[in-house]
């Protein structure tokens, strides 16, 4: 297979793989100019969120969410180093999903137990004191 391995620069078009334009595709106005190549190139890679999957894995592990955002976000980064840009977008929102709802329950935990020492229902300072 003669040329299988080459690369081709954008203006040879068929001439350089030894094909010739039939008078038929001329005259209908069919391959006249090289072959136009999809402009992937424009489009930026899709997101991982692996950073922030790292931060709630370490810091708001709410119910191991953080934990499967991580395992997506990996995936996602294997997916677009894969070139499969699909697959990553997939990933990656399903992890940018399960942060988001880490991050909401952490943070509504966190708010929970601030309400319920301010208002006297858990109360810390007697746990220091012996006898009570």
């Amino acid at each position: 297979m003669e040329g299988a391995g080459q690369y081709m620069l954008p203006g040879q078009g068929a001439q350089a793989r030894g094909y010739e334009y039939l008078k038929e595709d001329a005259e209908q106005g069919l391959a006249l100019g090289p072959p136009v190549q999809p402009s992937y190139g424009l489009l930026p890679p899709p997101r991982d969120h692996l950073v922030w999957s790292i931060f709630n894995t370490l810091y708001m592990n709410f119910c191991c969410l953080g934990f499967f955002a991580l395992a997506f976000s990996v995936k996602a980064r294997d997916r677009k180093v894969l070139g499969d840009y699909s697959g990553a977008g997939s990933y990656g929102s399903t992890a940018k999903c399960l942060n988001i709802t880490a991050l909401i329950l952490s943070l509504l935990f966190f708010i929970l137990i601030i309400i319920l020492v301010a208002t006297g229902v858990i109360v810390l300072a007697n746990l220091s004191q012996p006898g009570v």
